[in-house]
């Protein structure tokens, strides 16, 4: 087997990538602090054609040295927007009928690999702050919380390891 070169794997350009059909999927990024776990975010966004990326509150817009450091371009590639208030941000995109879920430890959660996405649905996935995770006004405004199963001591995640996990894992239902 031979690994393959950097320019063996026809990668999209930005321009094709802006045009291409993206995943049902928006990505709200509620008051994240590191710079680098947003930039890892980005990267992952752009890995599976994420439609956009949401930045609310605290958390940073690019271009930043610390973002681009992780995100590698792809603040380039995936669209995303800033937003203040994550609150309202998710009553407006309730309006235009996408079905909000956030990633977050809850009474009631449905655990990732249990939940089933609706065809035709656009789905909006929150992920919170490293330290105090979604917020509770942002958890009772959601459709549906979903819990990534954990199994060892910590039952903790970084962000960016959350959020590819929680993105493979409804790509992967999305495009099946």
């Amino acid at each position: 087997m031979k690994k393959l070169k950097n320019s063996e794997l026809e990668r999209l350009s930005v321009e094709a990538f802006k045009s291409v059909e993206k995943t049902p999927l928006i990505v709200i990024l509620d008051n994240i602090r590191s710079l680098n776990n947003i930039g890892s975010v980005f990267r992952t966004c752009d890995a599976f054609l994420i439609k956009k990326i949401y930045l609310c509150g605290i958390t940073a817009k690019p271009p930043h040295k610390d973002i681009h450091k992780t995100a590698l371009g792809s603040t380039d590639s995936v669209a995303w927007e800033y937003a203040e208030n994550t609150a309202d941000l998710i009553k407006k995109l309730q309006q235009e009928k996408i079905s909000i879920c956030s990633i977050e430890q809850a009474k009631k959660a449905i655990m990732l690999n249990a939940f089933t996405p609706i065809k035709d649905t656009i789905y909006a996935i929150v992920f919170g702050n490293e330290v105090k995770g979604v917020s509770q006004e942002v958890v009772n405004l959601s459709d549906h919380v979903l819990e990534i199963p954990q199994y060892g001591t910590k039952h903790s995640l970084n962000i960016s390891v959350s959020a590819g996990v929680v993105i493979w894992d409804l790509f992967t239902k999305l495009k099946a």
